[in-house]
């Protein structure tokens, strides 16, 4: 199950599966408004291509059975969507496809992310996920992660409460 850097040219897909995770990851909770506002504004081509072209974040695609079967968004230093540490990595998107998941991908992901953290001499790792959803809230802390703090993620006139959590990596 490969993972692979997503280049310039993979955009329509990438832009796809973002849309498709998001969707079923948040659709059911969420306004039909809310979610299409926040569809065009996060994963619009502008605003990809910046990202990817962002030398400081890292986009990845996980294959099974050679499909693209989820992704992750990692940033550094001034990527980074909260003002963190210097030696802070953040894992802003990690998605998997409705029809993958159950399959360890996401925590595959997750272990590509920490090596990225070691490979930049990051001491820390952290992301934000939504209070309400209790599956990957319970995935991160299996996997070492405790809260450290929260935030507020606006999904178009909706303000959500995400929980920051932090994994500390042994040197």
């Amino acid at each position: 199950m490969p993972i692979q850097a997503v280049t310039l040219n993979q955009l329509p897909d990438l832009q796809s599966i973002s849309r498709e995770t998001f969707t079923s990851t948040f659709g059911a909770e969420n306004a039909v408004e809310d979610l299409a506002n926040d569809l065009e504004e996060a994963y619009n081509t502008d605003r990809l291509t910046r990202e990817l072209e962002n030398p400081d974040s890292f986009f990845y695609f996980i294959y099974q059975d050679g499909e693209v079967a989820g992704y992750l968004k990692l940033n550094i230093d001034g990527a980074q969507t909260e003002k963190a540490a210097p030696d802070s990595l953040e894992i802003e998107r990690i998605y998997i496809r409705q029809s993958f998941k159950r399959l360890g991908l996401g925590t595959q992901l997750i272990n590509h992310a920490l090596a990225v953290a070691q490979q930049f001499h990051k001491t820390n790792v952290w992301l934000g996920v939504w209070e309400h959803n209790t599956a990957a809230l319970n995935f991160y802390k299996n996997l070492g992660f405790s809260q450290v703090g929260d935030h507020i993620f606006q999904l178009g006139s909706d303000a959500q409460r995400d929980l920051i959590m932090q994994k500390t990596l042994t040197v």
